[in-house]
């Protein structure tokens, strides 16, 4: 067993948990803090913000310290949000402690890549990546069900501070597994900022955003799907959630093997095969065995994407790899936010929700566009590149 990828994925566990758990927890919060359901869903939009917004600010803040101890401190700050989650006596302080703890899950995200792609052999870089994500996925299975089933129990309260006990178990765990790695800036800080400048770095991101986009366009209203066009009783969602959990976790395994195969090649062969599995959904929703076999495939499809748009970005970064893998982080949160968005927005102009599936794959035939003209631009690129050299030998 590889230990330091061990230490990332506990610390990738806790981190998913307390982002997804808040949602399975918003009538008790919202009941106990005295506010709205809406009011309470807005700590789950300001998490997103934190995100995208305080990961990337963090990387290049903590750009020249070594990689270990940059991980040991966010997920310091990590603990210190969740205890003050717990312990918050009003809304208000709950939405600061949450938009404390979302700093530090871009940036560890974003660093945790670069390390876990340091650790292992070349050829096994987006493996390790997929291993240290597979905590993310767990919590979806594992931590946000329990979680939310202890909020429910013993008060939300409970929950936080189980998560924030993780932490410290994570904290321990980089201190004492992650190897001492440095950074290795030849410039300034404010240059890590040159990746910016990057064309493949910006499509690499749109790639991402697109990708999470078509996932939480139905990964968003599931639930009701499920209820209302498949017939599911609500007491059993849980249960197909948890086989669409285990899709997920076999994905993103899978999408790590992929990537370390044929990065691009595999890029667009999921993409169109995403496509292809969304529109079978919006067919075979009506139906409850044929549904939640489509699910299942469909979560090892969409995750299986993961490893190799992190490290796709991360190859195309240059000598800044751990800003644009926090970057990236950033854009999948963006795109989770605007596939929410998208699917309510069909469902308000009067679309029914099984068309929901239909919408998500036009944005992974999107996604599947943009990768494309990414991987076109790279074989012109290397074309010019050759002739040049040839003409230089001549």
């Amino acid at each position: 067993m590889n230990l330091p990828l061990l230490a990332l994925a506990i610390a990738a566990f806790g981190i998913g948990t307390t982002e997804f758990v808040i949602m399975g927890l918003l009538p008790e919060v919202a009941g106990d803090l005295g506010v709205s359901i809406p009011s309470a869903g807005m700590l789950v939009s300001a998490y997103a913000l934190g995100v995208a917004v305080g990961g990337p600010i963090l990387a290049v803040a903590t750009a020249r310290l070594p990689r270990k101890t940059t991980l040991a401190w966010l997920m310091a700050l990590f603990v210190l949000g969740n205890i003050g989650c717990a312990l918050a006596p009003n809304y208000a302080w709950l939405m600061v402690a949450r938009v404390l703890t979302s700093f530090c899950h871009a940036a560890f995200f974003g660093i945790g890549a670069v390390v876990a792609a340091s650790v292992v052999e070349p050829h096994k870089r987006a493996q390790a990546m997929s291993l240290m994500f597979a905590g993310l996925t767990l919590a979806n299975v594992l931590g946000v069900p329990l979680g939310t089933l202890l909020g429910q129990q013993t008060g939300w309260r409970s929950t936080f501070w189980v998560v924030a006990a993780i932490g410290v178990i994570a904290t321990l765990a980089v201190l004492r597994w992650v190897p001492a790695l440095r950074q290795t800036l030849s410039g300034s800080v404010l240059g890590e900022f040159r990746v910016l400048r990057v064309k493949q770095v910006w499509l690499a991101l749109g790639m991402s955003a697109l990708a999470s986009a078509s996932l939480f366009t139905v990964f968003t209203y599931i639930t009701p799907i499920l209820r209302d066009v498949t017939g599911v009783a609500p007491q059993n969602v849980s249960g197909v959630l948890l086989l669409c959990g285990v899709g997920l976790t076999i994905g993103n395994l899978l999408g790590g093997r992929l990537a370390d195969w044929k990065l691009m090649p595999s890029l667009m062969g999921i993409f169109a095969t995403l496509a292809l599995v969304l529109a079978t959904f919006s067919f075979t929703s009506a139906w409850l065995w044929p549904a939640v076999v489509t699910l299942v495939v469909w979560g090892m499809v969409s995750f299986s994407s993961g490893p190799s748009l992190q490290m796709r970005v991360v190859s195309q970064a240059g000598d800044a790899p751990g800003f644009a893998s926090t970057l990236n982080i950033g854009a999948f949160n963006v795109g989770n936010a605007a596939g929410a968005w998208l699917g309510g927005a069909a469902i308000d102009i009067g679309w029914s929700l099984k068309t929901l599936p239909l919408v998500a794959a036009a944005v992974a035939l999107s996604a599947l566009a943009l990768t494309a003209y990414s991987a076109r631009l790279e074989r012109r690129g290397v074309v010019v590149r050759g002739n040049l050299a040839g003409c230089e030998a001549s």
